[in-house]
């Protein structure tokens, strides 16, 4: 092998040497002149190569290794530790009870009375109670008249949760009652002191409102009918005005052409009488209506299409009328839930009814003119969203046209004859009807600082425009609220709610001297501050103690024109929760 060879040369060569060194030590000595040093160059280098070919035959080739592996069990005492989570702090979860009563008595002798009862008939059954009750037997110091009134309502359920359906069946009845106290401060002009101390003694009459009202809910899981609510009314009062309503509202769902259909269908009779002989003294009402709707979302826009077509009939005037309102709305998330933008179009025929005027004003008289509302159109748009994590917004302004809204108006009067009816000296209301277009701005802010601590602000800004009437009646341009709910301790906790209404037009006239000297009539209602709190004790998860502050400004401000409310007044109640 070349190797070899090599190796058995370069043996004989050193040989050599050392024997020719041996013949002659002395070799003497030789000038050597060196012209240049020694400069190397690239060109003088070799390179070793990093993979020298091999031409053994034994390494030509490559041997294919194979790998076994032989498992066998190995005995282990090895034993892991189990894992402990970190210790943390727990509030205990306080117990929720079914069932409640509450209790309070207060300035101008108020009561107040709360009992709430639910308990489970078998495992799907279950029945409920409710019951209120609050008074004041004490009189408003401004007003010349009683000022007593009463709230008294108790509400029955019971209600079936299947697999497949639910259904429940409610009962109730409601009786207000209150005094026209609110005499105008012409009262009593064209009269002597002994006219008016029979007036006033004639007057002092309560008006009583009775609600007893039958109803129920029937809903299904799976079905194309999702659903029915079915509702009655009775309403009458002290004067043998009475009024009957009958509600029926299903709903379906169903798919067609790839989108999921939401329709609605109403069906809202009413029919009413006064005994007293005014115009209007009967009215009868039905209105049918349909509303399908489908919704729908494509990337951040979420969308809601629909319309609603009613069929008014007004039977005691042999006329009806057909009408269509559009109805959508739609979102589009601009910043995930910091800031959404919200615009949308609504629309309906609302009916009017006696029982719905005098929740909204008690001190009307039992001779209305009752009619539906065309609510033509409320196009808005605003933005909602969150200024931090802890902090809420919603902004928003509409354009509303409304047909037919109904105006509260202050009654004229006469101070001859004297004995009239207990409505019929400027203490009470009337309605009347216009086209009413609004311009509503509205903003609302809310926060929640803590867990124990929140609070919210909002306002609404009107600006309305009429047909024929001068102002808008009753409405104001400008209400405020706030409010501010804390938790002290586990024990006390302590809140405020704050309210703020502006000036309201109403016009009056007294009939005895206008034909003398010809007034307009028309009157400011002042605008008012209400401020009220509340603090509370919690004795047990059971027992809570209360204390109310309402009208801390002390202002005999008036809600309705010639009505001065309650000054200031405390109250002072128990709670109490329990289960059978």
């Amino acid at each position: 092998m070349k190797i070899k060879i090599q190796h058995i040369l370069l043996t004989l060569l050193v040989a050599g040497q050392l024997s020719a060194q041996k013949k002659d030590e002395n070799i003497g000595t030789e000038v050597v002149n060196v012209v240049k040093p020694y400069t190397p160059t690239i060109s003088d280098a070799f390179k070793v190569k990093e993979n020298p070919p091999l031409e053994d035959e034994d390494n030509s080739k490559k041997e294919t290794i194979t790998y076994s592996i032989y498992s066998f069990p190995v005995a282990s005492t090895f034993v892991p530790s189990k894992g402990k989570a970190a210790n943390v702090d727990k509030e205990q979860q306080q117990r929720l009870y079914r069932n409640y009563v509450t209790g309070g008595v207060g300035s101008f002798l108020n009561l107040l009375g709360e009992l709430y009862v639910t308990q489970d008939v078998n495992d799907a059954d279950y029945a409920a109670g409710m019951f209120k009750h609050l008074s004041s037997f004490s009189d408003v110091k401004e007003s010349k008249l009683d000022s007593k009134f009463s709230n008294t309502s108790l509400d029955l359920t019971y209600g079936s949760r299947k697999k497949d359906y639910s259904w429940n069946a409610d009962l109730g009845y409601q009786l207000q009652r209150q005094y026209w106290y609110g005499l105008p401060d012409e009262f009593g002009q064209a009269l002597t002191p002994a006219e008016i101390n029979q007036a006033i003694g004639h007057i002092d009459q309560m008006q009583s409102y009775h609600n007893f009202s039958l109803g129920g809910k029937l809903k299904f899981k799976e079905s194309i009918l999702n659903g029915i609510d079915l509702k009655y009314n009775r309403f009458w009062d002290a004067y043998k005005s009475a009024e009957n309503r009958l509600i029926l509202q299903p709903t379906l769902n169903f798919d067609m052409l790839n989108k999921h259909i939401t329709t609605e269908f109403t069906v809202d009779h009413l029919s009413g009488s006064f005994d007293q002989d005014y115009l209007g003294a009967k009215y009868s009402y039905t209105n049918l209506g349909v509303y399908p709707s489908f919704g729908m979302k494509k990337d951040a826009w979420s969308f809601s299409i629909g319309a609603a077509l009613f069929y008014g009939i007004d039977s005691e005037q042999s006329k009806s009328e057909l009408f269509f309102y559009p109805r959508a709305n739609a979102t589009l998330k601009i910043v995930d839930q910091y800031m959404m933008f919200y615009a949308g179009i609504d629309g309906g025929l609302e009916q009017n009814s006696y029982r719905n005027l005098t929740q909204e004003n008690l001190y009307v008289s039992p001779t209305l003119l009752i009619a539906p509302t065309d609510r033509q159109y409320e196009v808005y748009a605003g933005l909602r969203g969150k200024l931090a994590s802890n902090i809420s917004y919603n902004v928003k302004g509409a354009l509303l046209n409304e047909k037919n809204k109904p105006l509260f108006l202050a009654n004229n009067f006469s101070d001859i004859p004297i004995y009239k009816e207990m409505y019929q000296y400027g203490n009470s209301f009337g309605v009347t009807y216009d086209l009413v277009r609004t311009l509503r701005l509205f903003g609302e802010l809310r926060a929640e600082f803590t867990k124990n601590i929140s609070a919210g602000v909002s306002g609404t800004f009107n600006q309305y425009t009429m047909d024929y009437e001068a102002e808008p009646w009753n409405l104001p341009q400008i209400e405020l609220a706030a409010n501010l709910d804390v938790n002290i301790t586990s024990k006390w906790y302590a809140g405020a709610k704050v309210f703020f209404v502006g000036d309201r037009k109403d016009r009056q006239v007294n009939l005895d001297i206008i034909s003398i000297d010809p007034i307009d009539g028309t009157k400011t209602v002042k605008a008012y501050f209400d401020a009220n709190a509340h603090v509370g004790y919690k004795y047990s998860d059971r027992l809570t103690g209360f204390l109310r502050l309402n009208n801390l400004g002390n202002q005999a401000y008036q809600r309705w024109l010639n009505y001065p409310v309650q000054s200031f007044q405390i109250l002072l109640g128990v709670n109490y929760k329990f289960d059978f």
